[in-house]
């Protein structure tokens, strides 16, 4: 699922985040190096990244997604969802471990799903003005079709969705900081 991020450091407030991503391919596995900044709290960023239960909601290409089970900061998560890129598209289905090292780092691997392989880490790391994150991810297509398109559906896919979890930080943030609190507080606790 999600798989992230590469950007300027110099972004103007209110400027909208973009992501640089680049994608490898090696041998059948695809690496995914990505980062952003975005002008938002550690909090609010942490809460939009672990907010699993609401993110078909943030994630176009999601139709569901839910927590199954936690046990302190190990989830175990199942989405589904349809990715799309032109004319081409994707179904799609996950359950992953997600261990959540707080406001620092999510790391997540497939435990079943459409992927053969997925194995990810997003980091958060403060900034001036902001956060940023930065996204790794290796995964290993069972489709011959993702396979043939696989880095550039691969690119497309995590910049639309760090665009769009960025937007979302982005209107939590707004929503924060005219009551004076720019803590922000984490969609569920463990």
């Amino acid at each position: 699922m999600f798989c992230l991020l590469a950007l300027s450091g110099d972004a103007t407030i209110g400027a909208e985040p973009t992501a640089v991503v680049t994608v490898e391919k090696r041998g059948e596995v695809f690496v995914v190096d990505a980062t952003t900044d975005v002008q938002v709290s550690v909090e609010t960023a942490w809460e939009v990244l672990t907010d699993f239960d609401h993110m078909a909601s943030i994630l176009g290409n999601l139709t569901s997604s839910k927590v199954i089970r936690h046990d302190g900061d190990i989830w175990v998560i199942r989405q589904e969802g349809v990715a799309k890129y032109g004319p081409l598209s994707f179904s799609f289905e996950a359950e992953r471990e997600v261990r959540l090292e707080p406001m620092k780092r999510i790391l997540a691997r497939n435990l079943s799903g459409t992927l053969k392989r997925m194995e990810s880490a997003a980091k958060i790391a403060p900034l001036d003005r902001g956060v940023q994150i930065t996204y790794r991810a290796e995964m290993e297509f069972d489709s011959l079709l993702a396979r043939l398109f696989g880095a550039t559906f691969v690119r497309h896919e995590i910049e639309e969705q760090l665009s769009a979890m960025a937007k979302e930080m982005l209107r939590r943030q707004a929503h924060v900081e005219p009551a004076g609190d720019a803590s922000g507080s984490p969609a569920h606790g463990p």
